[in-house]
């Protein structure tokens, strides 16, 4: 933990006690403040993760999430938060608040960012006994996308009109993205999310650092040290029959995946300011967590998105949420919906800056574009599905190409080179695939046929087949056809 003063305001870097919290202010070294407004908390646990990229003295940070630590400070500083798949990045090294439930999350400006970190990130540690295989789910697009959202009168916002407001324009944002919102009972995952903190799951909180804290009680929060020594009460007995009631919150949540494919939840149901978090520092700090505490005991990721801010000037936000291994549909909704907001990044000012122009490609997965006997329903498109690749989109490459049929191959082949001059836009498909079947596809490739860079239509560049120029000899130019496709329906015509 290290302290440093902050432009226009007292605040320093610092995280609740033991990641003990999602307020930010429980700790024996001095409490963050929010970026956009000192007598407000900063929200934690992971709170000078938050605040230091809100301020850009960062360009992302790291925090952890055990019940919300890094979602809530992402809505309360006007940040995207991803909260990944539960063992999908190491948590090796990370002091544990709760070993079964703790992730490594991400702080960041855009969603762009936080993919980027992410996907450093996301390996399998093989010395971690909580880590699992990194399995990307496949995006879609937001209009084919089923948005779930709790009934009107499961909402909580404990009074806070202002997020009650800014909620509901975050909702009239995904509409206009052309988003579908469906009515949701959001009653067992509220149930859930209650289990977390009244329950015992607090015991494995006393498991982390209960030696700790009864050795040194006064190097301790009193907040923190109550909470923690509580865990006592609580048996084995009591664990079991928790795990049994959350077997079955997690059976009546699935008929509710039924119906949607996202859950989209206000990111906190309120923001309280340092001297409100004093009167009822465990009270409030529980109604933080209304929408946040069920998630890793549902094994589930999220993706906290900033919205149109709050009419008293604060930031505010929504959490998507879908199922293990979804980071990726998260991210590419989340991406559509910060930029439909509006708002500008952090506390920076700054806006959103305009999509790479080069192909980001989907998490763990390399895109590929295939330009002949690699296209969908010709004979060696099995190449692709049996590596599991994914067709995404059908396009053309810009128009600095010629095709060409090639002769003597089996079978029949085009061959695509990029033209000084007189070139043409050439159809192609984009497959992707993950990096090891690209590398074992990529050993199949014969000569003269290789595997380089095209630049598409619409500027982005991806992989793709290329031809050695001195196979051209003898080669009929197709370039006329648009693409290899066209060509053999016209010559089989």
């Amino acid at each position: 933990m290290f302290a440093r003063r902050g432009r226009n305001a007292d605040w320093q870097d610092n995280l609740d006690q033991f990641a003990t919290g999602l307020v930010g202010t429980r700790s024996p070294y001095g409490a963050c403040r929010n970026a956009f407004n000192p007598a407000y908390i900063s929200g934690g646990s992971s709170s000078g993760s938050a605040v230091a990229v809100a301020l850009g003295l960062v360009s992302f940070a790291l925090g952890t999430d055990t019940a919300g630590s890094g979602r809530v400070p992402a809505g309360f500083n006007n940040l995207v938060g991803l909260k990944p798949t539960l063992g999908g990045v190491s948590t090796r090294g990370v002091v544990p608040a709760c070993r079964s439930l703790d992730c490594v999350s991400v702080f960041a400006l855009n969603c762009n960012d936080a993919a980027r970190v992410f996907e450093q990130m996301a390996r399998r540690d093989p010395h971690n006994a909580y880590a699992r295989d990194v399995a990307a789910a496949p995006s879609r697009a937001i209009t084919d996308v089923r948005h779930g959202v709790p009934a009107a009168e499961q909402l909580q916002f404990f009074g806070d009109t202002h997020a009650q407001a800014a909620f509901e324009a975050m909702l009239d944002n995904l509409r206009t993205a052309g988003a579908t919102l469906v009515e949701i009972d959001y009653r067992p995952f509220a149930d859930a999310a209650r289990l977390l903190y009244e329950g015992p799951w607090v015991a494995e909180r006393y498991a982390a650092v209960g030696e700790f804290v009864s050795t040194h009680p006064q190097a301790v929060d009193p907040v923190v040290r109550g909470l923690v020594n509580g865990a006592t009460r609580w048996s084995a007995v009591d664990a079991f029959k928790a795990q049994y009631r959350l077997a079955e919150l997690k059976h009546e949540a699935a008929k509710q995946w039924e119906t949607m494919d996202v859950l989209v939840l206000p990111t906190a149901p309120t923001i309280y300011t340092h001297a409100q978090i004093a009167e009822a520092p465990v009270e409030r700090n529980t109604q933080l967590g209304y929408y946040t505490n069920f998630v890793n005991l549902f094994d589930l990721c999220a993706l906290a998105v900033p919205g149109p801010f709050r009419a008293d000037g604060l930031p505010a936000g929504a959490t998507l949420i879908t199922h293990a291994h979804g980071e990726r549909l998260l991210l590419d909704i989340g991406d559509r919906l910060h930029r439909t907001s509006g708002v500008t990044m952090g506390a920076s000012g700054h806006a959103i800056p305009a999509p790479r122009q080069e192909l980001v490609p989907p998490l763990h997965e390399v895109v590929l574009a295939v330009v002949g006997a690699h296209l969908s329903g010709l004979p060696l498109n099995h190449q692709l599905t049996t590596r599991g690749a994914r067709l995404l989109e059908a396009t053309t490459t810009a128009p600095q190409y010629r095709l060409y049929a090639l002769p003597n191959t089996v079978p029949p082949k085009p061959g695509l080179i990029r033209a000084k001059a007189d070139g043409a836009a050439i159809h192609v498909e984009l497959w992707a695939m993950t990096h090891a079947a690209f590398g074992e596809f990529v050993e199949e490739v014969p000569p003269p046929l290789a595997i380089g860079s095209l630049v598409l239509a619409d500027g982005r560049t991806v992989k793709g087949f290329v031809c050695e120029h001195h196979a051209l000899e003898g080669a009929t130019d197709i370039t006329a056809h648009g693409g290899w496709r066209a060509y053999l329906a016209r010559t089989q015509s």
